[in-house]
């Protein structure tokens, strides 16, 4: 049988049109996919940067309530930014912000428009802080902010949320062995080994002959400095850094309610102008409105009185009531304030103890058995050229059972040890039996129990010096560098005697928050009116418990930002990472 020619072609021709036809097809379903996927993908990517904007809408609402509660909190506390919470609810970004904010709408994550959701979470309590502050203690409150965000002039209504926890903290300024708000130096300074924080609200330099040694976590908030900026001392020492050092911080600052310059810092020692409230944020922080015992000294008077911190009610005591445990009769030679003559007022503190406990004006005010913790004195006499005016405390071993803060605008002296009552704790970092005290002044000098007031106008050399312990923190002044070095860190408690070959230990924290306004005369070189001892500073670890910090104890007030994270829309209790 034969097949006919046409019938071939034509059956191949169907085939060819066939495969036409689906491959076509197969095409067509491919680019309808890829238009699909296309279409998908745009979609994705429209929705993904429309999450973008509604995300940073989101945050930018939390970063304005944020603003307004540091604001509140650093000017006036937490309790103001914890009643100011129903005002933070309604903050959120607006056109008179700026016009963007009209596409946006706003809402706190449970329905409510036009709201951002703020709460407290945790009350305040003494503990670790979180984040840049990791090993700091503080007084600290939790809140947490969230907010929600749709743009409402694109395609899809995609949400973004934003939720922040952050810590709203009181840091005592007693945290670290030293902390300065300006500039700290250590040039030419013999072995020195510092155990317990270091921060410094400026630059820090180094440079010196022998080693140095830093135990725990040194941070400024400028540079560290290898080597001293005029070109004192010699180098050629060892800096040994044993834990974190870190430049470029976040300066740690006083609720002063104005600049943290040195001389508005300083008028936390001032006595308050009349026209300054007590509440105001200066006046919650001087020394004088936190006192429960002023000692106030003229050219013909001395005003005496008790009261309540934060009062301004002064209950006045006979000056003849006091004259057992205060007097103002007493001179001496300060050879560092080229040879001046202090006219000083001198407290003794196992006498103060005694009295206190029997003073029926100390008793109605502050109950039987119970001694007022906070000294203020102020030494206003006439002052020339060749005389100024100073405070001495005296057998101040043993303290009262409440602790004791002396606070002064004038400089300030210790003589003998202070604040250790054991004997077998002397010259040791053992302070289980002390109190908890801190002497703040103008400057600080420690006089050794062998000082007298005969030989102090002689030869350093004539005033051997004796062993001596002191546990206390130090808020002080110094005389800042310029062409003569001001004697760096290690000479911040000032010395008057010779005291080569004995030991001067403290136990405690040095802050410097200022300079000197009264006793400003430049540091020398030892040889001059002292010798250098052996210097046995440590940071005390009753510092770090909150029942043990010396009365009215300044506390910086900082921001801790925890958790940053983005919940789901419409929560405010996302737990995530």
């Amino acid at each position: 049988m034969k097949t006919h020619p046409l019938q071939s072609i034509r059956k191949q021709r169907g085939y060819a049109l066939m495969m036409v036809l689906l491959f076509g097809g197969i095409g067509l379903l491919a680019l309808a996919g890829a238009l699909r996927w296309v279409q998908t993908n745009g979609t994705l990517i429209h929705r993904s940067n429309q999450n973008f904007r509604a995300t940073a809408a989101a945050e930018a609402a939390t970063e304005k309530v944020l603003t307004q509660l540091s604001r509140d909190f650093k000017n006036s506390g937490e309790a103001t930014a914890y009643g100011n919470v129903s005002t933070y609810n309604n903050l959120v970004p607006t056109t008179s912000d700026n016009s963007l904010w009209g596409d946006f709408t706003f809402s706190d994550g449970q329905g409510n428009n036009s709201r951002t959701y703020v709460a407290r979470t945790a009350s305040s309590v003494y503990a670790p802080l979180e984040s840049q502050y990791s090993g700091l203690l503080g007084f600290a409150s939790t809140y947490r902010i969230v907010s929600n965000a749709r743009e409402t002039t694109s395609l899809f209504t995609v949400p973004g949320a934003v939720q922040q926890d952050i810590q709203l903290a009181s840091i005592p300024i007693f945290q670290f062995a030293i902390f300065y708000s300006g500039d700290m130096e250590l040039n030419g300074a013999a072995t020195l080994h510092v155990r317990g924080r270091v921060h410094g609200n400026s630059n820090f330099y180094l440079g010196s002959s022998a080693n140095q040694y830093f135990y725990e976590d040194v941070t400024v908030s400028g540079a560290i400095n290898f080597g001293s900026r005029y070109g004192w001392g010699t180098n050629g020492g060892t800096i040994y850094f044993y834990d974190t050092r870190e430049t470029n911080r976040t300066a740690l600052t006083l609720p002063i309610g104005t600049n943290n310059t040195a001389a508005a810092v300083r008028e936390v020692i001032q006595m308050p102008p009349a026209s300054e409230a007590l509440d105001s944020a200066m006046g919650r922080e001087r020394y004088y409105n936190k006192a429960e015992l002023v000692v106030l000294v003229s050219n013909s008077t001395v005003t005496v009185g008790v009261k309540q911190p934060h009062t301004s009610g002064l209950t006045t005591i006979p000056w003849l009531a006091t004259t057992n445990f205060i007097s103002t009769n007493k001179t001496f030679i300060d050879q560092r304030e080229a040879s001046k003559t202090v006219q000083t007022t001198e407290i003794d503190v196992a006498k103060y103890r005694t009295w206190a406990a029997t003073n029926t004006t100390v008793i109605s005010t502050f109950g039987s058995g119970v001694t007022p913790n906070l000294i203020y004195v102020a030494d206003f006499r006439t002052e020339t050229s060749s005389k100024m005016n100073g405070v001495r405390l005296v057998n101040g071993q043993t303290l009262p059972d409440r602790g004791l803060t002396v606070a002064t605008p004038n400089p300030l002296y210790t003589k003998g040890h202070y604040n250790q009552p054991t004997a077998g704790h002397l010259g040791t970092t053992n302070t289980s039996d002390t109190k908890p005290a801190s002497l703040v002044s103008d400057a600080y000098t420690l006089l050794s129990s062998s000082f007298t007031d005969s030989a102090s106008g002689s030869s350093y050399s004539t005033r051997v010096a004796a062993n001596t312990t002191v546990v206390a923190a130090l808020v002080t002044g110094n005389v800042v560098s310029s062409s003569v070095y001001s004697g760096g860190v290690n000479n911040l408690p000032r010395l008057l005697e010779a005291w080569s070959g004995k030991t001067f230990t403290l136990n405690g924290s040095l802050v410097c928050l200022y300079n000197s306004a009264k006793a400003t005369n430049v540091f020398q070189s030892p040889g001059v009116y002292y010798s250098a001892p052996t210097r046995n500073i440590n940071f005390d670890p009753n510092l770090t418990d909150s029942t043990k910090l010396p009365p009215g104890t300044p506390a910086m007030r900082v921001i801790v930002r925890g958790k940053w994270t983005t919940p789901p829309p419409n929560t405010i209790t996302y737990a995530g990472s």
